[in-house]
């Protein structure tokens, strides 16, 4: 599946009409989005205490296998919604707020 970052360039959806490559690049990270399992992800790292959450952590919160995780990191990762430091063998994940805003924007009123 390739997954398509998104820009800091949309107006609110409900403003103006959007372009062609505006909805096609909304419309990716939204799909990134719209599983489950990668809006929990979204959600629990971005409610860590630390601001971040390490790839550890997150198996046992979602009742998922490790690999089922690490695929869904990386689609957010690969989305741009996520940076990632890998720390020895773990991984540790932050949420990029600019671009959680640009999709909160495109909704806005």
């Amino acid at each position: 599946m390739e997954v398509k970052t998104i820009d800091v360039c949309c107006e609110p959806v409900v403003d103006v009409a959007l372009g062609e490559a505006q909805a096609i690049d909304l419309a990716a990270a939204f799909k990134v989005l719209a599983d489950p399992i990668r809006l929990r992800l979204l959600s629990l790292i971005a409610t860590a205490g630390a601001g971040e959450a390490c790839s550890c952590d997150l198996v046992e919160p979602l009742g998922r296998s490790q690999p089922t995780v690490s695929h869904h990191l990386s689609v957010l990762t690969e989305a741009g919604l996520l940076t990632r430091e890998q720390r020895g063998k773990w991984a540790y994940f932050r949420v990029v707020p600019e671009r959680l805003e640009v999709l909160r924007a495109a909704l806005a009123t």
